[in-house]
């Protein structure tokens, strides 16, 4: 059985969380020279059903491999919890931050690789020559 869908709630509560945690990151308020040198893409905050855990998606942009940001900021989370609860007070509890890399980008980009593998160009040519007879 696939995983159910979020909830109005849980996506509304992500997008809150992510526009606060981007505002602090803007801001650099976390006293970590990678991440102050780093620009980091928060592409999606996906929350759990009771709301206190936000898995927070991160690109950092530049960086080949995400892993070290992403340990800086898990290093930080009780600073960024701190910080971002004045922001968040109209939460219940303010959430547990988990930090994964976003790897929707790379998967967009195999993607648009295989659609323009030859052989597979020539089946999309093949499909759009019947439609138009």
């Amino acid at each position: 059985m696939p995983d159910k869908l979020p909830s109005q709630r849980q996506l509304r509560v992500g997008e809150m969380v992510r526009h606060a945690l981007s505002a602090l990151l803007q801001r650099a308020e976390i006293p970590d020279p990678l991440i102050e040198r780093t620009v980091i893409s928060i592409t999606e905050v996906a929350m759990s059903p009771d709301l206190k855990i936000a898995t927070v998606f991160i690109a950092p942009l530049g960086q080949d491999d995400p892993q070290p940001v992403i340990k800086a900021l898990a290093s930080h989370q009780k600073l960024i919890r701190g910080r971002l609860s004045p922001s968040l007070r109209q939460l219940r509890y303010m959430p547990e931050f988990r930090f994964r890399p976003d790897t929707s980008f790379d998967n967009y980009a195999r993607i648009d690789a295989l659609l323009h593998e030859p052989y597979v160009a020539r089946d999309l040519d093949h499909k759009d020559n019947e439609e138009e007879e």
